[in-house]
Parts: structure tokens; C-alpha cells; sequence
């Protein structure tokens, strides 16, 4: 083909509104196309419980603005419009950051459900519109790390005000030594104590497991709780007093307590995920960042560069750390 040939092939392409590069792709075929209501709720099934329900409030949202179409029809620029006008008529909380966080999941909402229709072969690659929508910039976080007199305030506070103060102490001092998640804690099951190593089976985020240790005195706390307040051995462990399982509303309650006696801690926002950066940060002063990386269950390789799969640290490491936190000694510990 001679160049003036190429030139108008490439004017003729131009007009149509197709690359080149689309040429070289192979064709989705055609099929029927679901609705979005139809297709969300298929999605909804197959994705793990985790990711339902960080999801399901976005998912309801845009089932009920474009639950009708299909969803080959949504254009980038109508889920740009969509994200700004759930970001201006998110409801306001006292930490609040304007709306973006709101317009930031229903972005990651859309793609997870476009890339199943990618998946599935109801549009191509090219052709998601969720891909090419920018999520708004996050903000700096707000949370910091608890100096030791504002942490004894808050146990303090747990262990003399509420319904149920042994409950809270232990669910302070769980997160506390093992800087774990709520989602980590809620999980928790008897048969999760493994009380001869002092360690605890951690479910969390992302599907995750992992052993982590705890002080005797927690464990001994933990069990007896659990025999007490009847947990089954493949149940949840954290119970109130009743025998019925604690849910994340608990949280709630022992956070906006503890505010109304330390009114700083309503006013900073402080909540559980405070507890984890206080101890984190601990672990990291004195043990290193290995340590710390570890003792937080970051595994993956988008927490750190390419150096962290030769900085490793193991789980002696993250009991000795755990020993001199809480001055006690620990089956796995070894001498620093």
C-alpha cells in the first residue's frame, strides 16, 4: 500500500471514530445485553461478603437512576455526573470530608461491576466506561498516633462507664496488642486461640489470615469470655452477656460513650482505627519498619517497594515486639 493509500485509510478511520489499534482487536460477539438491576444483582452474588457490603449502598443507588438500562449504555461521563451529584447530597457527619469518599466507592463500585462485564464479554476493555473515570484525590488522613495519658483516658473511661465494661476493656485491649481491624476482632472464633503459642487467627480484609500474638493475659481474658458468654467453638467469639454476638454497632456505642466523658475524642473523631496507628506507629519506632509491616498483616506488594520482600520480618520478631509493648513475656519471643 502506497503512502497516500495509508493517509487516507488513516483519514477514513479518523471520520468513523476508530483506532487503528481497534482493528487488531477481536470483536465481542453479540448477545444479549442485561439491565443494569439484573446485572448488579449478579454481581452482588459472586463478589465475597467484604465487598458486598462496602458496595451495596452504591449498587441500590444506581439501580434506582439507571436500573432499567442496560449496561452496555452508561457513559463516562454520566458516571462522572452521577459521582458529583452523590458526592453533593452525601449525608453530613461530623467527619465528613466533603463528599468524596462517598464519590470515590460508587466509582469503585461501577468498575468492579464492569469488570465483570468485561469478564463476561458484554462490552470489550475499551469500551468500560468506569475505567475512565478519575477517582476524586484523597485528603491526607486525620488519624494519628494516641500518646500513652490519652490512651490510659480512654481505657480508663471503657473499663468504669457502660453496660458492659469487661466487654470493652477486652475489645480495647484486643485491637490494642494486635493492631487489628474491627472486621479482624469480629471475626474472631474459639477455635481461632491457639493458647499454647499465645496466638490468634485473624480474618480480615481482602480475605485474609493470619496468626498473631497475643499477651497470656489476653488469651486467658479471651477464653474465659468465650466460655462464659457461651461461644461455640466455630461461633464468634466476642459475645454480650446474653450470649448474643456483638456487631460493629458496639463500636459505635463504646466510641460515642467514651466522647461523652472525653470530649476530644468527640471532637478529633478518634475511633478504633486510632488504636492501630498508635500501635503500629509504637512498633515501628522501636522494631523497625519490617516489624511494623508485618505486625499490621501487610503482605501485599502495593504497601511497600520491591525492597520489602527481602525485609520480611517473622513472627518471633512480631512477639518480641508484642512482649515489650505489653511487658509481659511471650511463649515466641527471643531475647533483642
Amino acid at each position: 500500500m502506497k503512502g497516500d493509500d495509508i493517509e487516507a485509510a488513516r483519514l477514513l478511520l479518523s471520520r468513523l471514530g476508530i483506532s487503528p489499534e481497534q482493528l487488531f482487536k477481536t470483536p465481542v460477539e453479540s448477545g444479549p445485553v442485561p439491565t443494569i438491576r439484573d446485572y448488579i444483582g449478579r454481581v452482588s452474588d459472586a463478589v465475597p461478603v467484604g465487598t458486598r457490603r462496602v458496595y451495596d449502598t452504591y449498587w441500590r443507588r444506581v439501580v434506582e437512576v439507571w436500573g432499567d438500562r442496560r449496561v452496555d449504555e452508561p457513559t463516562p461521563l454520566e458516571i462522572k455526573q452521577l459521582a458529583e451529584h452523590v458526592k453533593l447530597n452525601v449525608v453530613v457527619r461530623k467527619n465528613s470530608r466533603g463528599g468524596r469518599t462517598a464519590a470515590e466507592h460508587l466509582i469503585s463500585a461501577l468498575r468492579c461491576v464492569y469488570r465483570h462485564a468485561v469478564a463476561d464479554g458484554l462490552i470489550s476493555e475499551n469500551d468500560n466506561p468506569a475505567t475512565r473515570v478519575a477517582k476524586p484525590r484523597r485528603l491526607a488522613s486525620s488519624r494519628r498516633a494516641l500518646p500513652d495519658t490519652r490512651l490510659a483516658e480512654i481505657n480508663r473511661v471503657a473499663g468504669s462507664t457502660g453496660n458492659d465494661p469487661e466487654l470493652d476493656s477486652m475489645l480495647l485491649r484486643l485491637h490494642i496488642e494486635t493492631a487489628c481491624r474491627r472486621g479482624g476482632a469480629l471475626g474472631l472464633r474459639p477455635k481461632d486461640l491457639d493458647t499454647e503459642q499465645c496466638l490468634i487467627r485473624l480474618q480480615e480484609k481482602g480475605e485474609t489470615l493470619r496468626w498473631q500474638p497475643v499477651s497470656p493475659t489476653l488469651m486467658l481474658h479471651l477464653v474465659a469470655h468465650a466460655e462464659q458468654r457461651g461461644a461455640a467453638e466455630a461461633g464468634q467469639l466476642l459475645r454480650y452477656r446474653n450470649g448474643r454476638a456483638i456487631t460493629a454497632r458496639r463500636y459505635d456505642y463504646l466510641w460515642q460513650r467514651i466522647g461523652k466523658h472525653l470530649p476530644w475524642v468527640a471532637t478529633q473523631q478518634v475511633s478504633t482505627h486510632w488504636l492501630r496507628h498508635t500501635t503500629l506507629t509504637w512498633v515501628e519506632r522501636n522494631f523497625g519498619y519490617a516489624v511494623a509491616r508485618a505486625y499490621a498483616g501487610h503482605n501485599g506488594k502495593s504497601d511497600a517497594g520491591t525492597t520489602s520482600t527481602y525485609v520480611r520480618a517473622d513472627l518471633q520478631e512480631i512477639a518480641t515486639a508484642l512482649a515489650a509493648l505489653t511487658g509481659e513475656p511471650h511463649p515466641l519471643a527471643t531475647d533483642r
